[in-house]
C-alpha cells in the first residue's frame, strides 16, 4: 500500500495504491474531480474502475463535493458516519451548506486559486455506512475512528500497519502553530477526540489542510488545552456581530 498526496483545490487529497485497486480517503471538492481522475489515468496509468472505495470524513465541501461525480465517473462506492447525509438537511443545514460554499471560495481567493465550480448535492447517498471502529469495505486494513467535534459525524482513518492516521479537518495549522478548526460545533466531543489520538501511539497524521506529521503527547494536550469550551459556529459568531454592531450604534 503507497499513499500519494495529491493537491487540491484547496486541500490535500490522499489517494491510497494497492496492486488491483484504489482507495480515496476523502470525497473532495467538486472541483477536484478532474484532478483526480487525471491522476489516476495519466500519472498512475491504471483505469478508472480501480478506484474502488471513496470515503467522506465529513459533509464540507471540500470533502464530499466531488463523491457523487467521482462515483459517477468511476464506479467506485461512498462510506460515510451515518450522520452524514442528514448534516445538510433542514433548513438550517441548506443554509449552512451555502455558507459553507461560499467560505470555500473565499479560501481558494486566499491561496490564490481561481475559482471553480463548488456547488454539490448537500444531501449524500452513501452505499456503506461505517460505525466506529468499523474495518472499511473492501480495504479491511483501514478502521474508521468516530472523531466527531468540528461536526457530529466526522471520520478519522487509521491504518495500523503503516502507522498513519488521515485526521482530516481534526486539526488544523495557523501561523505555525496547531490549533482547532473552525468550526467546532462539538466542544466536549472534540476534546474527548483530541484524546482519542492519545490512545493511538504516535502515528503519522495525515492532515487535509497541513503537512502530514508526527504530533507528540505535549502537542495534542496543547491542543485540548485551547480547544473551546463552548460551541465556535457560524450563527454564534453572526449573533456575536449583531450585538456589538447594536451597541455600537447605541
Amino acid at each position: 500500500m503507497h499513499i500519494h498526496t495529491i493537491q487540491g483545490y484547496i486541500q490535500n487529497i490522499f489517494l491510497a495504491e494497492y496492486q488491483h485497486t484504489l482507495l480515496l480517503l476523502d470525497g473532495c471538492g467538486r472541483a477536484d474531480v478532474k484532478t483526480v481522475v487525471d491522476f489516476i489515468t495519466t500519472t498512475l496509468n491504471r483505469p478508472l474502475s480501480d478506484l474502488k472505495l471513496i470515503v467522506v470524513t465529513h459533509m464540507h465541501p471540500d470533502h464530499a463535493g466531488g463523491a457523487h461525480k467521482l462515483r459517477a465517473i468511476t464506479g467506485a462506492q461512498i462510506a460515510s458516519h451515518p450522520k452524514a447525509p442528514g448534516w445538510y438537511a433542514s433548513l438550517l443545514g441548506r443554509t449552512a451548506h451555502i455558507v459553507d460554499l461560499v467560505l470555500m471560495h473565499w479560501v481558494a481567493h486566499r491561496i490564490g486559486r481561481k475559482k471553480k465550480p463548488g456547488w454539490f448535492n448537500p444531501i449524500l447517498q452513501p452505499d456503506f455506512i461505517l460505525e466506529d471502529g468499523q474495518a472499511l469495505p473492501f480495504f479491511t486494513d483501514w478502521v474508521a475512528l468516530h472523531t466527531p467535534g468540528h461536526t457530529n459525524h466526522d471520520l478519522s482513518l487509521f491504518h495500523a500497519e503503516s502507522e498513519n492516521l488521515y485526521v482530516a479537518d481534526l486539526i488544523v495549522r495557523v501561523k505555525g502553530r496547531y490549533h482547532p478548526p473552525y468550526p467546532v460545533y462539538y466542544p466536549n466531543r472534540y476534546k474527548d477526540s483530541l484524546k482519542r489520538l492519545l490512545t493511538l501511539g504516535q502515528p503519522t497524521l495525515l492532515f487535509a489542510h497541513v503537512k502530514a506529521s508526527q504530533l507528540t503527547s505535549d502537542d495534542i494536550n496543547q491542543l485540548i488545552a485551547v480547544a473551546p469550551n463552548e460551541p465556535s459556529d457560524y450563527v454564534k459568531a453572526m449573533k456575536s456581530r449583531i450585538k456589538r454592531a447594536f451597541k455600537r450604534v447605541n
